[in-house]
């Protein structure tokens, strides 16, 4: 089995990336398994905690959950053309202390949603940057910026558009195969 760690960047309970996180799980091949990981009670990231060891509790809580993941699955929607606060901040927590980034290698999978026919392509794009920097093998085929994301759910949080599910199912089997490849062997 292969554990794939969880982050979605919308902190809403009831979120639409949330709703698409979990989808995408049950999209996904059988030898795949999810941790989600809670990204809201990290406190923001600041070097001093590292330096003047005042690390809050969350922070190695959170970098274990991340380093005992073989993969990472990124789930976001956009703000301001750009990726949430909250995410960015669980990016720079799991890179530090400097030389003992928990991000190194996992391969990793952008999915990006939004309310707009956009699909978060701003929030996508900004991620993988970091992605790119953090030493992330990042999935690149197919594309996942889901669009009008707010019209995707029934009241039960499953998906209604038998397209939109296949296409899930294409990115998660996509996926699994992308951490086959490109895992690191140990």
């Amino acid at each position: 089995m292969t554990k794939v760690a969880v982050l979605v960047g919308s902190l809403r309970r009831d979120s639409l990336s949330r709703k698409l996180a979990h989808a995408l799980a049950a999209a996904a091949p059988p030898i795949l398994t999810f941790d989600f990981v809670e990204i809201g009670q990290l406190a923001l990231f600041n070097q001093d905690f590292e330096t003047d060891g005042t690390t809050p509790p969350e922070y190695p809580i959170f970098r274990d959950r991340i380093r005992s993941a073989d993969a990472v699955l990124f789930v976001t929607p956009e703000y301001n053309r750009s990726v949430p606060a909250a995410l960015k901040n669980a990016l720079d927590v799991g890179s530090r202390p400097y030389g003992a980034s928990v991000w190194g290698g996992k391969p990793a999978a952008v999915v990006s949603n939004s309310p707009g026919a956009l699909g978060g392509f701003g929030a996508n794009h900004a991620l993988r940057q970091s992605l790119v920097f953090l030493d992330m093998p990042v999935l690149q085929q197919p594309e996942a910026y889901i669009g009008n994301a707010s019209k995707m759910f029934a009241a039960d949080g499953v998906v209604v558009d038998e397209a939109t599910r296949g296409f899930l199912g294409t990115i998660m089997t996509a996926f699994a195969a992308w951490i086959e490849r490109t895992a690191p062997r140990g």
